[in-house]
């Protein structure tokens, strides 16, 4: 101690300068390390939670719907952000069901969903985050992202060990030049500090006078203010990216809610789609029910139920056909065909429609044939979609056109009519799915605005192309379909064979089992008038107890029967009567993993609710000489 007191002040200074200097530059470096570790960890926390709260809202609809494509290309939108690893997405059950993992990266994914606390592995962070939509948990969204704390450690390190080398480098320079007044420094620091408090302008530098201790505080102030001014300008930086995520998840949110409206509007139009034909179907079944009815009554209300009715399938067939495009699935056969069919296929269908309103449909076809390598019945389901949307937006008495020319190696078929029109706004998306126009004076028959759509995707898909124009309201609209052409064959002896009936089909012993009361009851009757030996049960064990008493040939199984499905049902029936018995699963699920169940339970064929009686007809066509003819069983 008294060596220290016998010391210049320059040495005292410089000492405590080199002391104060080094105590502050291990604490700033304690503090700085630990903020930014905590701060690292929360900062990588909170970006991945939002990530994997808007991967939940992406992926939600298709954990709903069991749309694995769906959610594997929202994950791959994981392939923009570097420092995620990899990423999944687990059903409510905690089972895996879409996963993403980086280019290169090899990661062994959790069985199942784990705990919602992030978990830190390694170099790696773990976070699971509930997928919850109208209040209900969906599934999980897991995300693995780097966790190199130890290299911002290291480099934080590396910093503070140069800025430790250059103060204490300055503050040995300062003490040797230390000289001037006191005061003067003192009031310049001062000011500049009173200025920076009013101005916040940490831009500012107290002036280096002298280069005593006063001048060396003037450079620790100054350094002061450089890392003040650094961190504000940090703060500043981060506060912006928390602005900018702030935007980007308020407009998630407001697409979001775009969405959810349009779902809603959606539901609210198929609701009212559906109920149309419910109406004239209902008060049909009450003619007939009268015990007045005459015989063209009857017939009347028999041709209403069976229009409705096709409308209905029609409108579900669209629905069906929209999820198979957005899903890839769906398949066009091409063959070789004569566009005149494929118009007059479509001008039978929606010919009632035109005589019902009393409007005027002409055809302008070329005079030679015209050949086109298409699906007949995808084309033709082109064709009617356009017509029919001509027709519903056209009033009574309004003439329709449809024409087809040759230009070189395309063919043109416009469909033009004189109805209410398009807007200009709404033109530009009239073949976005679910679009309506908005200018419409009236929305009875909207429709739910995926027949355009759906016209669209089937003309990309036999490599033509679709477009619509119109003058705006009330000038009508004129919709062209352009497809290749293909030439005309060498040998015009060539034809199609034509698959005609065979004779009469066999009578066959024929068991229906749904609890529908009504319909295996009404499907009985049809087929009894065929002169069908026909049994009926509403339940599994009724039905193996008519495979051992009745012993049908044929048998028609509802899947989702009370107690035990139809699959189970169908095992144990294939267990008791061999393969004698030909199964027929009817069911009302139409989609292609159900169709796998049945034949893996021993169905031969698999039909989709509601079966037309052709369908069934085939199949007794189709089949080989029954079993010998044994007496009825009753």
């Amino acid at each position: 101690m008294r060596h220290l007191i016998t010391r210049s002040i320059q040495r005292k200074t410089l000492a405590i300068i080199l002391f104060t200097t080094s105590v502050a530059l291990l604490v700033s470096a304690v503090a700085l390390l630990s903020y930014e570790a905590r701060a690292y960890r929360e900062f990588l926390i909170n970006d991945l939670t939002t990530q994997a709260d808007i991967l939940g809202r992406v992926s939600a609809p298709s954990l709903a719907f069991e749309d694995r494509l769906a959610a594997e290309q929202a994950l791959e939108l994981l392939t923009n952000r570097a420092g995620i690893i990899a990423g999944a997405v687990y059903r409510s059950d905690g089972q895996l069901f879409a996963s993403y993992q980086r280019k290169g990266a090899s990661v062994e994914f959790p069985a199942t969903a784990g705990s919602t606390i992030p978990e830190v592995v390694a170099d790696d962070l773990d976070l699971f985050h509930p997928v919850i939509e109208n209040n209900e948990q969906l599934g999980f969204v897991y995300l693995k992202a780097d966790y190199v704390l130890g290299n911002r450690i290291r480099d934080y390190l590396l910093i503070l060990l140069g800025a430790i080398v250059v103060s204490f480098s300055v503050a040995i320079l300062v003490s040797l030049w230390l000289q001037g007044s006191v005061t003067g420094p003192i009031l310049s620091i001062k000011n500049v500090a009173q200025k920076i408090i009013q101005e916040r302008d940490f831009m500012l530098r107290a002036p280096k006078t002298t280069n005593d201790e006063i001048g060396l505080l003037a450079d620790v102030f100054n350094t002061m203010l450089e890392e003040v001014g650094q961190r504000q300008r940090d703060l500043e930086s981060s506060y912006q990216r928390l602005s900018e995520e702030s935007e980007e998840r308020s407009n998630a949110e407001a697409a979001l809610r775009l969405a959810n409206k349009h779902k809603d509007e959606f539901l609210a139009t198929l609701a009212h789609e559906l109920r149309n034909p419910l109406a004239p179907m209902v008060n049909a079944v009450n003619l007939l029910r009268s015990p007045h009815a005459s015989q063209d009554t009857a017939k009347h209300a028999v041709d209403i139920i069976d229009r409705q009715l096709s409308q209905m399938t029609r409108l579900v067939e669209d629905l069906l056909d929209v999820s198979r495009i957005s899903r890839g699935k769906l398949v066009v056969r091409k063959e070789t065909v004569q566009l005149e069919e494929v118009i007059r296929s479509a001008v039978d269908t929606v010919m009632p429609m035109f005589d019902s309103k009393g409007q005027e449909l002409t055809l302008e076809q070329p005079e030679h044939p015209v050949l086109v390598s298409a699906d007949p019945v995808r084309l033709s389901q082109v064709l009617t979609n356009l017509l029919n949307n001509a027709t519903k937006y056209t009033g009574p008495a309004g003439r329709v056109r449809l024409s087809a020319s040759v230009e070189e190696d395309v063919v043109r078929v416009q469909v033009s009519d004189s109805g209410k029109g398009i807007s200009a706004q709404t033109l530009p998306q009239i073949f976005k799915m679910f679009a309506q126009d908005e200018d419409a004076s009236t929305h009875t028959q909207a429709g739910l605005g995926v027949g355009l759509a759906l016209a669209k995707s089937l003309v990309e898909l036999h490599g033509g192309m679709i477009c619509a124009e119109s003058k705006g309201p009330g000038q009508g609209s004129t919709f062209t379909v352009q497809l290749p052409i293909e030439p005309a064959p060498t040998n015009t002896n060539e034809s199609r064979d034509e698959v005609r009936p065979s004779g009469a089909a066999a009578r066959y012993r024929i068991l229906l089992v749904d609890d529908n009361v009504d319909y295996v009851t009404s499907l009985s009757l049809l087929l009894r008038a065929q002169q069908h030996n026909v049994r009926i049960a509403h339940d599994a064990p009724e039905a193996l107890a008519a495979v051992t008493e009745f012993k049908p040939d044929i048998a028609f199984l509802d899947i989702g029967l009370p107690t035990m499905d139809g699959f189970e049902l169908a095992r144990q029936m294939k267990s008791r009567a061999g393969e004698s018995i030909y199964l027929v699963a009817v069911s009302g699920w139409g989609q292609d993993e159900y169709k796998r169940r049945a034949e893996h339970a021993g169905f031969s064929t698999y039909l989709v609710k509601p079966v037309d009686l052709s369908a069934i007809s085939a199949i007794l066509t189709a089949r080989s000489t029954p079993a010998e003819q044994r007496p009825e069983t009753r």
